[in-house]
């Protein structure tokens, strides 16, 4: 019985996984289809006017769209099985290769930005609970708030106004110098315009780390076995460091994978205010021109990121807290 239960757990997480992404494709779908959005005005903007009857009807069964909605939701899902994305109109290439040019960028900036805040908030979190009720608790609750109500695009914008503009310590835009090809970006400029945007989206993913951590550190410093370490003459420091900190962690851990989706919706905003071209912008560029396909094809995979970050968050709880292995040998 137990290696039964064990052989069906990942199954049962594909399973939900997939029912997952197939309902998220059915709302998208449906969304899409109740917007005002026309595609073909959109992909043609003002040569609209010069299309007659006898060509809206073409463009329109070419791409499918003169089919009843079920049989458009149908074909599309049949082809998503199969592996083909679709084209995307926006970008005048397939989906598959936009996703995999733009995904790249969106990986060198979400990445190290949810690593980053969740360092950072960790070891705000964990200080702050250390010392409840001092002027460094207050500091860091105080941080946190305001950041926590501070939105992405506003961060970004005085970001950019500040050290870009003011100061000029970093570039305006773009992921490398304007009029220079990607093969010819060398790193330390990859990284120089990185910088800003990694900054905002960094400093957006602290706040909830940092508060519940602080919370959870708190909340053991004042428990039972902390008072019984600092009797036997252990420091706050240490009390911090080998109870409160690996206490705190699974939580933090829990946090820090969740909030996957928030740095995914902050990495939108923060590319439309520096120019980044990752999926953020061609995200947005397909929702202006009604490229169905490709926000069809970024739905689903903002979906599949944020099940997987929970996953995640998942498998590594045993290897944190060992009484969960004990717990899960024992089912």
């Amino acid at each position: 019985m137990r290696l039964s239960r064990r052989a069906a757990r990942p199954a049962l997480r594909l399973l939900r996984l997939a029912a997952l992404l197939a309902l998220v494709a059915f709302a998208a779908f449906a969304l899409l289809r109740l917007s005002p959005v026309d595609p073909v005005a959109a992909y043609l903007g003002p040569g609209i006017a010069r299309l007659g009857p006898e060509q809206r009807a073409a463009i329109e069964a070419a791409w499918g769209l003169d089919r009843p909605a079920g049989v458009q939701f149908l074909r599309w899902l049949g082809r998503i099985l199969s592996g083909d994305l679709g084209w995307s109109t926006s970008q005048n290439a397939p989906v598959a290769a936009v996703i995999a040019e733009r995904g790249a960028a969106t990986l060198r900036l979400a990445l190290p930005a949810l690593v980053l805040s969740g360092l950072l908030g960790f070891a705000l979190g964990l200080a702050a609970g250390a010392r409840e009720g001092s002027r460094l608790d207050r500091a860091v609750r105080l941080y946190a708030y305001v950041l926590a109500a501070t939105p992405t695009f506003w961060l970004a914008i005085v970001f950019l106004t500040v050290f870009s503009v003011q100061l000029g310590w970093a570039p305006l835009c773009c992921s490398g110098p304007i009029g220079v090809t990607p093969d010819a970006v060398t790193w330390s400029q990859r990284l120089a315009h990185l910088a800003l945007p990694l900054a905002v989206l960094t400093l957006f993913g602290v706040a909830q780390v940092s508060l519940h951590t602080r919370a959870k550190v708190a909340e053991t410093m004042r428990s039972d076995h902390a008072l019984f370490a600092f009797a036997q003459g252990a420091t706050r420091r240490d009390v911090a460091l080998r109870h409160a900190a690996r206490a705190a962690l699974a939580p933090a851990l829990t946090i820090v994978c969740a909030s996957l989706g928030e740095i995914l919706g902050g990495t939108v905003l923060a590319e439309q205010v520096f120019a980044y071209p990752g999926l953020g912008r061609a995200g947005v560029a397909a929702g202006v021109q009604g490229d169905v396909p490709l926000l069809l094809a970024l739905t689903l995979l903002a979906a599949a990121l944020v099940a997987i970050g929970n996953l995640a968050a998942d498998l590594l709880y045993p290897r944190v807290d060992p009484r969960l292995r004990s717990e899960g040998a024992r089912l």
